[in-house]
């Protein structure tokens, strides 16, 4: 019997895929059943601290959302409006107050990205210390390594478009041109959910473009496990050729935590966008989608329309980004119920 009540989720890496597949069946049920569940009540005058170091748009909303829906409240904090010790002011320790938030709410979810980060991996190190000291589950809300919420509601958006079983479907990374200077979070938790769940997972990138090494071994053993494939290119005809699934979403290089750090974030996120535009080739169309096997297009949002993607493909009928954007909703309920919910 799965049994996830007082479990952490900083990467689906850490939870067995019996446990996955749990929570998957749990938010297939709160979709169908969305006012109704017989859970519904399960956070009854309990609190979610939702802990913000980086801003955010449909996490907080969905997050709210799903506290409110199970009967409960999710509470809005931001650290620097808190005396909270860092390296350049004193305050209350990560010890400290993982103990002391674990006496009010029955679960802490983070979220902390590069910009509030002097180097990568130091955000995963955070969650990992709260873990450590904290009674309650961690939840991450998408930190600079994995964003394990949105990798879930991906796989649920695909099984309801290409049915339960993944197995043997192509699925395309693409990375795509833009100006918002995306995290590496969202797109690891997306190649590394898919190999574990079977699917045959294409990463293409034009050179420069490398994600985490220790990331990539993963989704390499992921696939031998599952029985999939895994493959990096940076020729798009391949990458297009034959998807079921398309999935464009820009991503920062490797030195932009150096140029940060050196010059300072908007100078960093300047070279980035400077970089980025001389891809241009790399952006969805229709035309990159008529090499696919009449593909689904997604995104995890918010979409950087008409450099990650075209508006005719992101708006067509093939398009399935709102019915990933609404799963956030239902996988976290499932989350937040399995994980801390009355028993």
């Amino acid at each position: 019997m799965v049994d996830l009540h007082g479990r952490d989720l900083l990467c689906t890496q850490d939870w067995s895929i019996e446990e996955l597949e749990k929570t998957l069946d749990l938010a297939f049920e709160m979709k169908a059943n969305r006012y109704d569940h017989p859970l519904n009540n399960c956070l009854d005058r309990r609190t979610f601290f939702m802990f913000f170091y980086n801003p955010s748009v449909r996490t907080r909303q969905s997050f709210e959302a799903a506290a409110t829906e199970l009967g409960g409240h999710a509470q809005f904090l931001e650290p620097k409006s808190m005396r909270l010790k860092s390296a350049k002011t004193a305050g209350e320790t990560i010890e400290d107050a993982a103990h002391v938030m674990s006496r009010y709410a029955v679960g802490i979810g983070i979220r902390i990205l590069e910009t509030a980060l002097e180097h990568y991996g130091q955000g995963h190190e955070l969650l990992q210390e709260y873990a450590q000291y904290a009674s309650v589950p961690i939840i991450s809300m998408a930190h600079d390594k994995y964003h394990p919420c949105q990798g879930l509601a991906d796989v649920m958006g695909y099984r309801m478009h290409g049915g339960k079983n993944l197995k043997g479907k192509k699925f395309l990374q693409v990375w795509g041109k833009g100006a918002l200077v995306r995290s590496w979070c969202s797109v690891q938790e997306s190649i590394l959910i898919n190999t574990r769940f079977g699917m045959d997972v294409t990463l293409a990138h034009p050179p420069g473009y490398d994600l985490d090494p220790e990331v990539i071994k993963m989704c390499e053993e992921n696939a031998a496990a599952s029985g999939g494939n895994f493959e990096i290119v940076h020729d798009l005809e391949e990458g297009y050729d034959g998807a079921d699934f398309v999935y464009s979403r820009n991503w920062m290089t490797s030195g932009f935590y150096g140029e940060m750090q050196k010059n300072g974030v908007d100078a960093a996120k300047k070279k980035e966008i400077e970089l980025a535009a001389k891809y241009d080739d790399w952006i969805t169309t229709k035309d990159w989608m008529s090499k696919t096997n009449d593909a689904f297009f997604t995104h995890c949002g918010p979409v950087d329309r008409n450099a990650e993607v075209t508006d005719e493909v992101c708006s067509g009928s093939k398009s399935i980004v709102y019915d990933v954007a609404e799963n956030r909703l239902h996988v976290q309920k499932a989350i937040m119920a399995l994980t801390m919910g009355k028993k």
